[in-house]
């Protein structure tokens, strides 16, 4: 079962991104205001949703899982660093459509406003982690000190989450569910951006689980050339 959910994961993935690419462009119809720009709905929300809570959502648990010494174990730091990796791309892809958005919204391209300047500091996070991983050459260390800045790093989720709240910004509020309004989008509109929803999660769980097999593979190979390596001065101490 599991290998057959993992053999339909990548075409599904690409026949519902294909979807909402058809259905994004070609279907839904302009906005009333902000005309084709509007488009935008079908992926800036998306990709936020992916950096901001399924990808930490699964770096946090693989993270707590490594930490926890019950449950500690390579796959999952291998889980968590395949998640931030991908995380980091869905971040900047975020931060680049935000801007697009912007640029013809607010006349212009970036303002340190509260909700873009935080979900930057969150790319700087991620990349900061990635960053880590690589300065550490000990597998054991490397993998606790990296599930305890992603965990660090999880604490400005919340403030990008609530930044429109907390603070007076240029972003917009909640454009999908308001507490006084309900459901702001309707029709063919609300299920293109529905169907990009699980578009975009179908793609990041392909991206991680490939993600992870490379490194897999990889640790495998490094295994295989310390144990070549091992055998090799044994080898020389002997004949010596």
């Amino acid at each position: 079962m599991k290998k057959l959910a993992a053999q339909i994961l990548g075409p599904t993935a690409l026949v519902t991104t294909a979807l909402t690419v058809y259905l994004g462009i070609w279907v839904t119809p302009q906005d009333d205001v902000q005309g084709n720009l509007a488009r935008m709905l079908y992926i800036h929300p998306a990709a936020a949703w992916i950096a901001l809570y399924v990808g930490f959502g699964t770096a946090i648990i693989a993270s707590l899982m490594y930490l926890w010494p019950r449950t500690r174990s390579t796959a999952a730091d291998h889980v968590a660093a395949s998640a931030m990796e991908v995380t980091l791309v869905y971040t900047i892809l975020t931060l680049i459509t935000g801007s697009l958005w912007g640029r013809p919204a607010w006349g212009v391209w970036w303002v340190w406003d509260a909700r873009l300047t935080s979900t930057a500091v969150l790319a700087v996070l991620v990349a900061g982690y990635l960053a880590l991983r690589r300065a550490i050459d000990d597998p054991e260390l490397r993998a606790r000190r990296s599930a305890v800045l992603a965990l660090v790093a999880a604490i400005n989720v919340p403030v990008v989450h609530f930044a429109v709240v907390w603070w007076k910004t240029l972003h917009q509020g909640a454009t999908i569910l308001t507490p006084g309004s309900g459901i702001l989008v309707h029709g063919i509109m609300a299920w293109t951006m529905l169907l990009s929803f699980i578009a975009f999660t179908l793609v990041y769980a392909w991206m991680v689980r490939e993600r992870y097999r490379i490194a897999i593979r990889q640790q495998t190979r490094d295994d295989r050339e310390l144990a070549h390596a091992v055998s090799a001065r044994h080898s020389e101490g002997g004949a010596a």
